[in-house]
């Protein structure tokens, strides 16, 4: 009977040796992302807060998304109203006429801070494409890192931007992203999320900003220079006055 169980074991053992480590499905790490950032809180609340002296407020109406920057200057108020359809600038209350080049500078702007102050929310939009790049670990903590690109079509002005994230492997959530660009000379930025803080449901984190401290460098490889050093600390991206209220 033994003799005719070893076989059997070293066959079980052979299969062992041979499996394939399965790889995670990259829309499910950023499903599960979204879900444990906030989910449907994002659509069902208005969100407001203060970056660098401007105030921004987001939230849905009719199916849109409405995007809104408010910038205070001595007795003047300046509002950006950005939705789904186009961009108005409104100084106290008076509707402004733009050139087009500033329509779009003034749109991206606004649309950048709140694009970040939601991550990884906007990760589901339609232009956004996904890749999974395998593991890495960063301060002893591994991760699931993600490519992210985008069409042209629907992908804004930096469509041609490359953006990298690092989803622990435990919680989910995105604690590191990196991207370059390509306006104003060009380069890449590390940032590594701190202060997590929930409200309404809803996460909220800041980040250390950094930029590699040699030009052309690889993107890909930025996780492991942040690690060995090789980024500088370029600025502090930090929300204040945070407040969430249900549409």
């Amino acid at each position: 009977m033994k003799l005719r169980l070893i076989p059997i074991l070293m066959l079980l053992i052979v299969s062992c040796k041979n499996e394939v480590k399965k790889v995670p499905d990259v829309q499910t790490i950023i499903d599960s992302a979204i879900v444990k950032s906030g989910g449907e809180y994002f659509k069902n609340h208005k969100v407001s807060f203060f970056f660098r002296n401007r105030k921004y407020s987001s939230y849905y109406r009719n199916g849109q998304k409405i995007l809104e920057r408010y910038t205070f200057l001595d007795s003047n108020m300046i509002a950006d109203k950005k939705s789904n359809t186009d961009f108005k600038r409104f100084i106290n209350d008076s509707l402004v006429s733009l050139p087009d080049s500033l329509v779009t500078r003034y749109a991206n702007s606004v649309n950048s801070v709140h694009y970040f102050s939601k991550l990884p929310f906007g990760l589901n939009d339609k232009a956004v494409n996904k890749e999974y790049l395998g593991e890495e670990t960063i301060k002893e903590v591994p991760y699931y890192k993600v490519k992210v690109t985008f069409d042209q079509a629907g992908g804004g002005d930096d469509f041609d931007d490359t953006y990298l994230y690092w989803f622990n492997k435990e919680t989910m959530l995105p604690d590191y992203l990196a991207y370059d660009f390509h306006v104003n000379g060009g380069g890449q930025r590390f940032r590594e999320a701190y202060n997590e803080r929930y409200i309404e449901g809803i996460r909220f984190v800041d980040y250390n900003n950094y930029k590699p401290k040699q030009k052309g460098s690889n993107l890909m490889d930025i996780g492991h220079l942040f690690e060995e050093g090789g980024l500088d600390l370029l600025s502090k991206i930090e929300l204040e006055k945070i407040e969430v209220q249900k549409n």
